[in-house]
């Protein structure tokens, strides 16, 4: 009744026609999905239209939900089976009236479920549905970190360390604040794991301060304050999480790694985590590393266009090394991950030496580095030189002689994969030289070198376009004869619920790939200096980053700020 109801007030309003309407019902009924759904699926209609559409033809209010607090207390209303079932969420309480958040706000199911559970009287509001993910993950959230808390308050006094002996590093995370008979530090724990997960952070950041325990999330590569945890409950948060990946928890003097795998939401996930000891307590670090084979592969990873041919183009090579550099974050793991992934074949004998291994890959046989015992980069390839390899794979060239022994390993017939930390590919020779890879060994070699860096994407719901300024075409190095910017648009950000009011949503890859041609090489041979060689490479026809950042904002896809930032790396 409701999806018709919907399918109705769309036909009236002009937005679809009745062919349109039917079309899509059938779809919504083959499919299993809202005829909501299938016609944003369809690009027939946006959620805003939609949204504009219901709050025209019946009244109802538009609520943005990452501009509104929700209090805490307001979940004991509103189950969280209700409102993950239904996409609903409450937003405010007034006297015996319930202000509902909803997504499909013709959805009385839902109305009735909420009004039997609350014993209020309900008046709906529209959502946006990323919102509205965003708002449940909060609200539901916080409630089950603000019940482990009191839990723990309760029992901290008898005994600091009741319950962390369950877990293990293989944990299984369920929605929301899992089983509530489950230890109060675990289901805290837990919680704060499935905020990350759900916010899509790449790391949490738990840091002991004077006022307590303060847990900061990096999502899209920018840290955002989460919420703080009372100073008493410190050291059981902290003990729970190093049990979890099998630390010493009675070492806090001296900084200790660990892993763990969970699963959240039926998405698998590694979790590196690191202490360093501070002057209020350790300070941990926990890294999310999902294990998805959708992002480890070229287009996963961004790849398009020119750089895309260049990079197929550089794994057709049998024999040389081919390196990716880039600062800490970047995606260089990712980048060298992806390409492990295409080259592994039954045919092939693929070996890596990693420090850490941050991706199982089936069929690829992984090494850990352990400097503690002997086995460094340079004695682990010597060794791997002996297993008959193919392709190989450094986790990263940090000294000459793993850089040398890389080198001569191509040499003599294997591909190479490395990363090493350089801020450009032109940097990259230098750095190689300086480490004392004689010039000819890097000419006979090296085969191309990949930079690359991430750019927050622009919102594609809320960007705005506008005229650029003089400023901003001196950023991207474009002269204003050539361009003429009166008749171009850029965009820039502004903030939406879709984006939860940043202006990005998601990122992507920049790249520069140095292909190293004949003249380049002719010049490597002749030790020719520094700036001749620089001449060669940009005469060779390669591309800085900066071209390829300049077509990423014409293309409205990030902003001329976003682009200025990667760029000042490049140095």
């Amino acid at each position: 009744m409701a999806y018709r109801q919907l399918g109705q007030i769309l036909v009236s309003a002009g937005e679809i026609d009745e062919e349109t309407l039917q079309a899509a019902l059938e779809q919504g009924k083959r499919e299993g999905k809202r005829l909501g759904e299938v016609l944003k699926d369809n690009g027939t209609l946006t959620e805003r239209q939609i949204i504009d559409c219901l709050k025209l033809q019946l009244g109802v209010d538009f609520v943005d939900l990452t501009k509104v607090k929700i209090p805490v207390d307001l979940a004991e209303l509103v189950p969280k089976n209700i409102a993950r079932t239904y996409n609903v969420v409450p937003v405010k309480l007034n006297g015996s009236t319930l202000f509902l958040a909803m997504v499909d706000p013709l959805n009385f199911k839902a109305i009735e479920a909420v009004r039997n559970s609350s014993k209020k009287r309900i008046i709906p509001m529209i959502a946006t549905t990323t919102a509205m993910e965003m708002a449940i993950s909060t609200l539901y959230g916080n409630e089950s970190v603000n019940r482990a808390i009191d839990d723990l308050e309760h029992v901290i006094g008898s005994s600091a360390i009741v319950g962390l002996q369950n877990g293990g590093n293989d944990t299984i995370l369920g929605d929301g604040d899992g089983n509530d008979q489950a230890a109060p530090a675990i289901r805290l724990v837990n919680s704060i794991l499935e905020r990350g997960a759900g916010n899509g952070s790449s790391d949490i950041h738990i840091e002991p301060r004077a006022e307590g325990l303060v847990i900061r999330m990096r999502i899209d590569g920018v840290l955002h304050d989460i919420l703080t945890v009372p100073k008493k409950l410190q050291n059981s948060v902290i003990s729970r999480i190093k049990i979890m990946v099998d630390m010493d928890i009675a070492e806090k003097r001296i900084p200790q790694d660990g892993r763990a795998n969970v699963r959240v939401k039926g998405r698998d996930f590694d979790l590196r985590v690191s202490t360093l000891p501070t002057k209020y307590g350790e300070k941990i670090v926990i890294r999310f590393l999902e294990k998805s084979a959708a992002l480890l592969t070229k287009e996963g990873i961004g790849l398009t266009g020119k750089y895309l041919d260049e990079y197929n183009r550089l794994l057709k090579n049998a024999n040389g090394v081919i390196l990716l550099c880039g600062p800490t974050g970047s995606g260089k793991s990712t980048t060298m991950y992806a390409m492990i992934n295409e080259l592994n074949r039954e045919e092939v004998n693929v070996v890596t030496l990693e420090d850490p291994i941050e991706y199982d890959i089936n069929g690829v046989n992984q090494v850990q580095v352990n400097e503690k015992v002997g086995m460094t980069f340079a004695n682990g390839l010597r060794s791997i030189l002996r297993q008959d390899p193919d392709i190989i794979a450094v986790g990263e060239i940090r000294d000459g002689e793993t850089a040398e022994i890389a080198m001569r390993s191509a040499i003599t017939g294997h591909l190479v994969l490395s990363t090493i930390h350089t801020n450009s590919a032109i940097t990259t020779i230098d750095r190689l030289i300086d480490l004392g890879v004689e010039p000819y060994i890097i000419n006979s070699a090296v085969k191309g070198i990949i930079s690359q860096r991430l750019v927050r994407r622009l919102c594609p719901y809320c960007k705005k376009e506008y005229t650029p300024t003089a400023e901003d075409l001196d950023v991207l190095e474009m002269d204003p004869q050539k361009y003429q910017p009166e008749k171009m648009r850029f965009y820039k950000r502004a903030g939406c619920p879709e984006c939860m009011n940043t202006g990005y949503k998601g990122r992507i890859a920049v790249f520069e790939i140095l292909t190293l041609t004949a003249d380049i090489k002719e010049k490597l041979r002749d030790k020719v200096s520094t700036g001749e060689l620089r001449k060669a490479i940009m005469d060779s026809g390669f591309e800085p980053m900066m071209v390829n950042c300049r077509k990423l904002v014409m293309d409205g896809v990030t902003t001329v700020d976003e682009a200025s930032r990667v760029l000042s790396t490049t140095d």
